[in-house]
């Protein structure tokens, strides 16, 4: 019998470093999307935050910290990324762990790179730490948060990993190239 051998989205293609900027790969331990259903936000949020520690986040925002994060992805809905949370009720859960590809983008200048591919304004205090917002990276869609002062996550869908490194690089090179 064949033997199947896991491998993560970005494999063999991350780390990337760039003039000041690197990007890199984040494997969290799962991906859980949430959706409360009607009046019962609140209560999952307490849950989520009791069970993962991350509380349900408001529109726009992340919750939690490094390892344990909720990650606003839509209209009533969230992303987990961290411990798999049980069962909740009152929302909806869906595992999503496959789903997805999720990179970090660090370093003095990588801010500049995402200016070069997301339609969003990312001045620091328009797009503070905590700000979370579904966008188009290039040509594809992304959830794309802001985890410190020149860090940032961003997730698109495993089938278009190799895509985005390739946008990533080539906006690296752009602004390292300026320098």
């Amino acid at each position: 019998m064949a033997e199947l051998t896991s491998i993560t989205p970005c494999a063999g293609i991350l780390p990337l470093t760039i003039g000041s900027v690197t990007l890199t790969e984040e494997a969290p331990e799962a991906i859980t999307s949430i959706a409360p259903l009607k009046g019962q936000t609140d209560a999952v949020s307490a849950m989520l935050k009791d069970t993962v520690g991350a509380a349900f986040p408001a529109p726009n925002k992340a919750t939690g910290k490094a390892g344990a994060r909720a990650v606003w992805s839509g209209q009533g809905q969230a992303l987990v990324l961290g411990p798999s949370p049980d069962p909740i009720t009152g929302a909806a859960m869906t595992d999503q762990s496959d789903a997805w590809a999720v990179m970090t983008l660090e370093g003095a200048a990588a801010r500049e790179v995402l200016a070069r591919l997301v339609p969003l304004d990312l001045r620091p205090d328009a797009f503070k730490t905590g700000h979370a917002a579904r966008t188009l990276l290039g040509h594809m869609m992304a959830v794309l948060f802001r985890t410190g002062a020149d860090r940032y996550t961003v997730m698109v869908f495993r089938s278009m990993a190799a895509t985005a490194v390739h946008d990533f690089k080539t906006a690296m090179e752009a602004v390292a190239a300026r320098g």
